[in-house]
């Protein structure tokens, strides 16, 4: 069912029916986990659950998970579309799609909520998730790299970025056990790191050979247990991989497998593209929306309103770096690229050429375009390198005209933006 996840002062959860007024819900703690009493009402008679939670990482924007769109019930899978509306604007302002492997399916729905916000062929409110990443490879050590890999394929078919301005990879069980890691699952795998290699490597070929009772390592089977629920067998390799090169604690552990999971370049892009950008997004897509409603019904005065549309696009600073970001991930954009791939985390934002991005960057008026740059990092790496990245060497000059929103206006829509053909664009890590 459609669940809404947003910050409040004490932690509720409230039921919101098809039909009737909301009611708040019991919870139970089971095992560590929270359970949920629907109180008897079928699942197909709820609406929404919406659930408050005293966390900062609520407090920048609400967040709403839905069922799977390919669900083997239609009625599941319905519950996701309806979300976009027929008569309403979509329920979410931007989407953060997961999926193992882009199916026809995805893209539609990624299709028909750029359409429902207006934004057909803009790029900026949504970011693809390849969930599981850790599966891809197999299991292997070297998974997540080979997740990489996949991501930047994905990124560059044509359908694809058409649709989302970002490919990432993410195997969200090492990155849970990365934030929820405690000394003793800590002290276990250090025991595993120091056991023997040629027996610990017998044993991590399949869960069932872990969980023996009868097994070649000082760790009893219950902690192997809890160890292989949290982790997960590739979890359990990157770990032991980790303490083996050096990693000594459990905090510099923990940090290393949010890091490497993923979740930590998704929080990134996130932040960059749309919790820092939310209020610019809204405006976007109100500006769209009026703009294709005053071309599909003309009126007597839409002459008039289509000139106030585009004095607003032209004068907002916000509005024209965004138009940028989206035409940046254009098949034939204003940054071609020399060679490789497209970054898949390219960003817009104020600040002196070359100098930090943000507000401080430097003076208002100035765009400097961030990327992703750098090559795969090996597993004793002390950092994730993020995906999409390798082959990128930069961006190339182009004439300001690019930025133009409007034929009558893209001489002032240049000049806002401030972006010169004789100041080269630079590119660098948005963080």
């Amino acid at each position: 069912m459609v669940t809404w996840y947003r910050h409040g002062a004490v932690p509720r959860v409230a039921l919101h029916p098809v039909e009737g007024v909301w009611r708040p819900l019991p919870v139970h703690r089971v095992d560590g986990a929270l359970q949920l009493d629907l109180g008897g009402t079928a699942p197909e008679d709820v609406e929404r659950l919406v659930v408050d939670w005293p966390t900062a990482g609520l407090a920048a924007a609400t967040l709403i998970d839905t069922p799977g769109i390919s669900s083997l019930s239609v009625g599941v899978s319905d519950r996701a579309w309806a979300l976009l509306g027929e008569e309403q604007l979509p329920s979410a302002d931007a989407v953060v799609f997961l999926t193992r492997q882009m199916q026809p399916e995805d893209l539609a729905f990624l299709a028909r909520f750029q359409e429902a916000t207006g934004g057909a062929g803009v790029h900026t409110t949504t970011i693809t998730v390849l969930s599981r990443a850790d599966e891809v490879g197999a299991g292997r050590i070297d998974a997540l790299l080979a997740a990489e890999k996949v991501a930047r394929r994905t990124s560059e078919d044509p359908a694809v970025r058409a649709l989302s301005q970002a490919v990432v990879p993410v195997a969200g069980l090492v990155g849970l056990a990365g934030r929820m890691l405690r000394h003793r699952d800590f002290v276990a795998l250090r025991s595993l790191a120091t056991a023997d290699r040629a027996d610990l490597d017998a044993m991590l070929l399949t869960a069932d050979r872990f969980c023996r009772v009868e097994a070649p390592v000082p760790v009893s089977r219950d902690l192997r247990v809890t160890l292989l629920e949290r982790l997960g067998l590739f979890g359990i390799r990157l770990a032991v991989a980790l303490i083996r090169t050096g990693v000594s604690d459990t905090g510099a552990l923990s940090d290393q497998l949010f890091r490497r999971s993923g979740l930590a370049e998704l929080h990134r892009l996130l932040a960059v593209h749309f919790t820092r950008r939310s209020a610019a997004l809204r405006a976007a897509t109100a500006v769209r929306l009026v703009e294709r409603l005053l071309r599909q019904r003309p009126l007597p005065a839409a002459a008039d309103l289509m000139v106030q549309v585009e004095r607003i696009q032209v004068g907002s600073q916000e509005l024209v770096e965004l138009d940028l970001l989206a035409r940046s991930r254009a098949m034939h954009g204003p940054f071609p690229w020399r060679s490789g791939p497209r970054p898949s985390g390219c960003s817009v934002q104020r600040g002196r050429t070359g100098g930090p991005a943000g507000p401080a960057g430097g003076r208002h008026g100035r765009a400097a375009a961030r990327s992703r740059d750098g090559s795969p990092r090996p597993v004793a790496d002390t950092g994730r390198g993020p995906a999409g990245r390798a082959g990128h060497r930069g961006c190339v000059r182009r004439p300001a005209p690019v930025l133009r929103m409007g034929a009558r206006n893209s001489r002032r829509a240049g000049l806002r933006c401030g972006v010169r053909a004789a100041r080269p664009v630079t590119s660098g890590r948005t963080g």
